[in-house]
């Protein structure tokens, strides 16, 4: 009787090609991006777990969403997305090439390292891991060995472990679906954090180390990570993507690279990817690295380090972390997410003020006034990019750093960096690529960016140095910018590594 419920009700067991099943029926999601998106169980039952669900309450563009009111979409569905666009690769790929003995495990693993790979954002995504955790102090021991050059990605690989730990029968469930364990779960953890050498993976052999470029491509940086986000940012932002994923999987083909199986395009495709990178250069430009956008990140993580030592998140056996050190503890860090903001902006401690001040100067749009923007005369180098933040810095206001006769200090200014790129730091990015013929798709070349387009960019990195008054009433800002006018006078002997790029115009607004 119950099997026969099971067929009235459309739930039927599917047995695949290499012992993973489906007991029931996939979920399909309706997504304002792709469409309807029909998922594995397996999938919806992470997807439905308290790890997963926390997505839910942080941003994808962390403070992007003070500037452009659309941004108001979560990591959750962006998760989503990729989990599914991961799917459509790896499906793609074994469907026009049979050879590969891409196996529905392979298939169902694929899809959970590209749901899985954003478990461990923090609060508003790349602010937390790139501005607040560097600065917050470090305790010592092994913590602090952590933090040292700790990225989302390792929180992603714990949170991943927390997961599957914490949550039942989900190891059993996985076993039921055919998933291999000792094997398996290392590789989605190498998938979400691709060490980008094919002798460090175990989870598959040597063959299938393409795999490895679905979801966090180390190559050449093309991935269904910037698939999605690139497509889903452009939608909520209200800016056009150029960039057709679409196409790519269609023409995404498996072909072998100095004795190394590697996803390659068709050569006709060429523009198209250049349209891939020029999206996420003119994202950065317009969104992401947007001065106002910038300005607040600075803030809350500005606020967040203030707040630090006064939050505390109960974790694991009852222990107490703080605001920084929850990275340590995935049952702390489970809990924290953007709602943290309005703890500290609706807090009433004392310990708190500093924190909750600034946090209601950003909701109050009394943030940080953009003042002037600097260009480089040299395109610097990652490394070089703090220095000279710190060196503009340290010379302002002109000419030294006690109160001059207006009252501004040192202290009154902000400088900060934004670096907007092709994904390649100044490579061209292209150069990364592998492109196969229609008429010899086996036989792999590089395309020479001559043979593209005489039209294309010279220089694929851009980075500028953005001044800040902390004061913002009108007075201040005419005597900040008196300063730094008479700083510029004598700037090309003085500081000659940079030029004038753009003046903002006074009195300077809030967005």
């Amino acid at each position: 009787m119950a099997s026969e419920k099971k067929e009235k009700s459309g739930i039927k067991k599917r047995k695949l090609n290499d012992g993973v099943h489906w007991p029931s029926a996939p979920k399909v999601f309706n997504d304002p991006i792709h469409g309807s998106m029909e998922l594995h169980p397996l999938l919806v039952k992470i997807i439905d777990t308290p790890q997963f669900q926390r997505l839910r309450y942080i941003k994808q563009l962390g403070a992007g969403y003070f500037v452009y009111p659309g941004a108001s979409h979560n990591r959750f569905e962006h998760s989503i997305g990729v989990g599914y666009l991961a799917g459509e690769l790896v499906k793609a790929l074994k469907e026009k090439q049979p050879e590969l003995n891409i196996t529905d495990r392979d298939i169902l693993c694929v899809q959970i390292a590209g749901l899985c790979h954003d478990l461990g954002h923090g609060p508003f995504s790349h602010l937390f891991d790139k501005m607040f955790i560097p600065k917050a102090t470090r305790p010592p021991g092994l913590l602090g060995e952590k933090m040292e050059n700790w990225k989302h990605e390792d929180a992603s690989i714990e949170m991943f472990k927390h997961l599957v730990e914490s949550n039942g029968d989900l190891k059993g469930m996985m076993e039921e679906y055919g998933l291999k364990l000792s094997d398996d779960l290392d590789f989605i953890k190498e998938m979400i954090q691709s060490p980008g050498d094919e002798k460090e993976y175990k989870g598959r052999p040597k063959e299938k180390s393409f795999l490895y470029e679905i979801v966090a491509n180390k190559i050449n940086g093309i991935d269904v990570d910037k698939f999605d986000y690139f497509a889903r940012d452009s939608y909520h932002l209200g800016i056009k993507n150029n960039f057709d994923h679409g196409r790519f999987i269609q023409f995404a083909r498996v072909c072998e690279v100095d004795g190394q199986r590697h996803i390659c395009t068709r050569d006709k495709e060429v523009n198209n990817l250049y349209d891939l990178f020029h999206t996420r250069y003119s994202l950065h430009r317009r969104a992401y690295q947007h001065n106002v956008v910038k300005i607040i990140e600075h803030m809350i993580a500005e606020a967040f380090l203030k707040a630090d030592q006064h939050i505390q998140i109960e974790g694991s056996e009852g222990r107490m972390v703080t605001l920084s050190t929850a990275i340590a503890d995935m049952e702390a860090y489970t809990k924290l997410t953007d709602c943290v903001f309005d703890q500290i902006l609706n807090s009433t401690e004392d310990n708190l003020k500093e924190a909750r001040e600034i946090l209601t100067k950003i909701v109050e749009r009394e943030h940080y006034r953009f003042l002037i923007e600097f260009k480089p005369k040299r395109t610097p180098n990652k490394d070089d990019i703090p220095q000279l933040t710190n060196k503009l810095a340290a010379v302002l206001p002109f000419p030294q750093q006690e109160a001059q006769a207006d009252g501004l200090t040192q202290e009154d200014f902000v400088v900060l960096s934004a670096t907007m790129d092709y994904g390649s730091g100044a490579k061209d990015p292209i150069k990364s690529m592998d492109f196969y013929s229609k008429k010899n798709p086996t036989q792999t070349f590089k395309i020479r960016r001559e043979k593209v387009s005489k039209l294309l960019p010279v220089q694929f990195s851009e980075t500028l140095f953005r001044v800040y008054s902390k004061k913002i009433d009108p007075e201040s800002l005419e005597a900040a910018r008196k300063q730094l006018e008479q700083w510029i006078e004598v700037s090309n002997d003085t500081f000659p590594d940079f030029l004038v790029h753009n003046w903002t115009d006074l009195p300077v607004t809030a967005s």
